[in-house]
């Protein structure tokens, strides 16, 4: 039955190989989340793309194949060689370039993407409230900044408000996790976009089911099905964040990531 629910819900992703999309998702089903982002997209062929956090590539592939679009895919934790190979792999060499580096220094011209998505990774980079300054500057005027990630359903300010299943991993995997209306106001102050969407996704359950569900029989215990499992208000969920890009020049008073030691 659920299969048949997710082939419905999910009609894009789910032609591909679940075992594939497995092993190279980092977490939950990345293509789920995008399918649904994508969804409050206008992504047409020719478009470029930046897959920001793009992880193993296969949210790249995915958009090459489904959208047309011309896709750059960046991560600076995993190989861009290793990418390439899954990308000749799916026969995307034409329309997917990988490249490694740091979502915080990247080497693009300004104003040179359409759409900028990020998938499950913007949490990690994009609570700096100079980010949006900066990663904006490489979007053109009325193109996309789209991200889906995990959220909470209210905000925690402190500690005391902390879920009692939370607890013990809060300080570790969750501190740099909001609400909803915590991101929307984040990006509306900036002026530098006109919000289009800020909601959970409509098929977050589903969501949440199939990724508890994957992680039932793993012998190493995952700190992000384990807080699902036990989520029984339903506090943590996923949304989608979409902003179109104003004529508002970004302006960043200054943006350098310390050297590596």
């Amino acid at each position: 039955m659920q299969q048949r629910q997710l082939r419905h819900v999910f009609p894009k992703a789910t032609q591909y190989d679940p075992e594939w999309v497995r092993k190279h998702s980092m977490g939950e089903n990345v293509l789920f989340n995008l399918e649904s982002l994508t969804k409050s997209l206008q992504l047409k062929p020719g478009m470029r793309v930046l897959d920001l956090g793009c992880g193993k590539a296969i949210s790249s592939i995915f958009l090459a194949k489904e959208f047309g679009v011309t896709v750059w895919a960046v991560d600076e934790a995993i190989s861009a060689s290793d990418n390439y190979e899954r990308i000749l792999e799916e026969g995307c060499e034409d329309k997917v370039i990988p490249i490694e580096a740091d979502a915080r220094s990247l080497p693009f011209a300004e104003e040179y993407f359409d759409v900028v998505i990020v998938v499950d990774s913007y949490t990690y980079f994009g609570t700096d409230e100079k980010y949006l300054p900066y990663i904006a500057r490489f979007v053109k005027p009325e193109g996309y900044i789209a991200i889906v990630d995990v959220c909470f359903t209210k905000e925690i300010v402190n500690l005391a408000q902390v879920p009692k299943f939370l607890k013990r991993d809060y300080q570790n995997y969750w501190y740099f996790i909001h609400s909803i209306d915590w991101w929307r106001k984040l990006w509306e102050k900036t002026g530098l976009v006109q919000i289009e969407a800020a909601e959970e996704l409509s098929e977050a359950d589903l969501v949440r089911e199939h990724y508890i569900k994957d992680f039932e029989h793993e012998k190493k215990p995952d700190a992000f099905a384990k807080a699902l499992k036990h989520d029984d208000q339903r506090f943590i969920s996923f949304f989608k964040l979409i902003g179109r890009r104003t004529q508002k020049t970004a302006y960043l008073q200054s943006y350098k990531i310390a050297p590596k030691n």
